[in-house]
């Protein structure tokens, strides 16, 4: 069985003085952080659990260690005024959740089209405790036909875990079930708030065999 403590990352084996400093202040604050190398240039990378803001600045720390460009979704009213900017910087990519027809096409084909995009999701789409998960991580990865990187924030160990992907086959309540098995165990901030890790029955999604890409089911 391969252990997870060949990926553990050490600061004085971090090749600049950001991504050190980045690392040294995530160890300050009590976390250890467990990186391999991602599966390709393209991929969704699931966050999980995310019920507190404090995930923000654990993952954004996380992130500036290993230099890599995740952009991230975020609603759209994040980006208004002078923290816009900002946030763009860091990544982010406005969704207006008013309108979301079409957002999964253009993001795969926007996705496919660059030499690096990896696309960072909260599934949970809130801080706040709801039933289930939202699909748009599972579409965009299946019409990009692109990896699920599964990154666990656990408080409970404080550790950040970045070692596992998974190629998705379609088969919603297989894969579904492979997800749930790699994050049992990992502890939200708030774990009353955590939402377990599921699609709603309503949220089901199927080929589109008239477009090649998928959609939600009727």
């Amino acid at each position: 069985m391969e252990s997870t403590d060949q990926y553990l990352m050490r600061p004085a084996a971090l090749p600049s003085w950001g991504q050190r400093t980045s690392l040294r202040l995530l160890n300050f604050f009590g976390w250890n952080f467990r990186w391999k190398p991602l599966p390709g240039p393209h991929g969704i990378a699931v966050v999980y659990p995310h019920t507190s803001n404090w995930d923000f600045p654990i993952g954004l720390l996380a992130k500036w260690t290993v230099t890599h460009q995740f952009r991230w979704l975020a609603k759209d009213s994040l980006f208004r005024g002078p923290t816009g900017r900002l946030m763009r910087y860091w990544g982010g990519v406005a969704v207006d959740r008013s309108a979301p027809q079409g957002a999964i096409t253009r993001l795969a084909q926007t996705m496919r089209a660059a030499d690096w995009f990896w696309l960072a999701i909260t599934p949970e789409g809130t801080r706040g405790y709801r039933p289930y998960w939202k699909s748009g991580f599972y579409r965009i990865a299946l019409a990009a036909k692109v990896p699920v990187l599964l990154v666990k924030i656990d408080y409970g160990k404080k550790v950040i875990d970045v070692t596992q992907s998974v190629v998705l086959t379609g088969d919603e309540a297989a894969d579904m079930a492979v997800i749930a098995r790699a994050f049992d165990g990992v502890q939200a901030k708030h774990p009353q708030d955590a939402a377990p890790i599921r699609l709603a029955p309503n949220d089901a999604v199927r080929p589109d065999e008239g477009s090649g890409g998928y959609r939600k089911q009727a």
